[in-house]
């Protein structure tokens, strides 16, 4: 059974639990009602830890929790839709009998919903006056901006995602009504939520395989005075991993000549990445010298283990040791849980692409590579220096990879920029 965290308004909450009743054999829900939506960040950090998941009634607690929480939870919400305006549209029209011709609005989102809503309907679309709410802005804001429109004989009525803002609009004598999600809506995030736990439960128990070797083991065994220092450094060295293997519940075994191998569960290692990181570093000062990490997942300990050598040989090709990750999938992660952590793919189905690489001998990880590094830096443009930079290659090497690419048009040169010192101007180029 798998505890489920939900969070919304009290009727919110008590209308998706009415329809998770059929999953009540595999998702155990815990509630959450909040009056306000500033008591979401307190709930999700004081709870995050007893559940495995977050179910949220609508987007903007979501978008609360997960700037609270980060991403390493499955955080889902129920999406707000055309069907919300439909609901909310009919009900005004029903209620003051008559076709509403100027309405306002507040919406969450820079995409208008009532807009796309509005276009798909064969009918004379009314006047609209929208505001788009920030996620830290405040409910008085929306109050006074339908307030002041109805004042002004602007509108007829107001539409809101906010209980608060209807009551005090209606107070003022306001028609105003609540944008709420379908039942539709909720099923379908229902069984997203559920197809996403069951596929992390899986994931989570893939097995993992850690290898770590104590690079130059053959100097460092060299430059002991006598082999009985160097078996205490052997004790001090399986004494840590032997601590690390425990902190995963995995299994140790020491393959000599400085490398050793845990077998555990995926989940087990993604969870203690940064006590596999101190581990390293104390092995690194203990032995002097450098050492590779590489991790494999799989579905078998084969192809973990399979996986695991290709990523120890991937961290090993690096100017600085950082822990790689080869994934069941074949994507590779270096420098897992670290602000420049970079994750890309090494297989491609793309027949258009696979011929472009082929004619500019290019492999598919260097592009992949390249185009990861570039979204994760948000770049529209680079130079073959700031690529150089975060490779760990030389700029000549790089200068002839983009000028490759280039060639078979996935990337372009748009421009040029003059250097602080002497030399030719460096060119700016772009991906396709």
């Amino acid at each position: 059974m798998y505890k489920i965290g939900l969070v919304g308004l009290k009727t919110s909450v008590e209308q998706i639990l009415d329809l998770a009743e059929e999953y009540k054999h595999e998702l155990e829900f815990i509630s959450f009602p909040y009056v306000k939506t500033e008591e979401v960040e307190k709930i999700v950090k004081e709870h995050n830890s007893h559940v495995v998941a977050w179910l949220f009634s609508g987007p903007l607690p979501y978008e609360i929790a997960k700037k609270t929480l980060g991403t390493d939870k499955i955080i889902v919400h129920v999406p707000a839709t055309e069907s919300a305006f439909y609901k909310s549209f009919l009900e005004m029209i029903y209620e003051q009998g008559k076709i509403i011709e100027q309405l306002s609005i507040d919406t969450m989102f820079l995409n208008n919903i009532s807009e796309e809503a509005l276009s798909q309907l064969n009918i004379k679309p009314p006047k609209i006056y929208a505001k788009v709410f920030e996620l830290d802005g405040d409910t008085n804001e929306l109050v006074h901006f339908h307030l002041n429109l109805w004042n002004e004989g602007k509108t007829e009525g107001a539409l809101s995602w906010f209980p608060s803002v209807c009551e005090a609009l209606r107070e003022n004598g306001i028609p105003a009504y609540r944008m709420s999600t379908s039942k539709i809506e909720i099923r379908q995030t229902l069984r997203v939520l559920s197809e996403k736990v069951k596929t992390s439960y899986f994931k989570d128990t893939q097995i993992g395989v850690e290898i770590i070797e104590v690079e130059y083991f053959n100097r460092v065994a060299e430059e002991m005075k006598t082999p009985y220092h160097l078996q205490y450094l052997e004790l001090r060295l399986k004494e840590m991993l032997i601590q690390l293997g425990e902190k995963i519940n995995g299994s140790f075994s020491e393959k000599g000549n400085g490398r050793y191998m845990i077998f555990s569960s995926r989940g087990a290692i993604e969870r203690e990445i940064i006590t596999l990181e101190d581990t390293i570093q104390k092995l690194a000062f203990e032995a002097d010298t450098t050492v590779a990490v590489g991790i494999g997942f799989g579905e078998t300990a084969y192809s973990a283990e399979i996986n695991a050598f290709r990523a120890i040989q991937h961290s090993k090709e690096m100017k600085k040791r950082e822990i790689v990750i080869v994934q069941d999938d074949g994507k590779i992660v270096e420098s897992p849980g670290k602000k420049k952590e970079l994750q890309y793919d090494t297989r491609t189905h793309n027949k258009l692409l696979i011929e472009k690489l082929k004619n500019g001998n290019i492999s598919v990880k260097t592009y992949k590579k390249i185009s990861a590094l570039v979204q994760r830096m948000g770049w529209s443009d680079f130079t073959t220096k700031d690529l150089a930079t975060y490779l760990e290659m030389t700029e000549r090497n790089v200068r002839r990879i983009v000028a490759d690419m280039c060639e078979v048009d996935l990337a372009q040169c748009v421009g040029e920029e003059a250097n602080a010192t002497r030399g030719r101007p460096s060119k700016i180029y772009r991906l396709l």
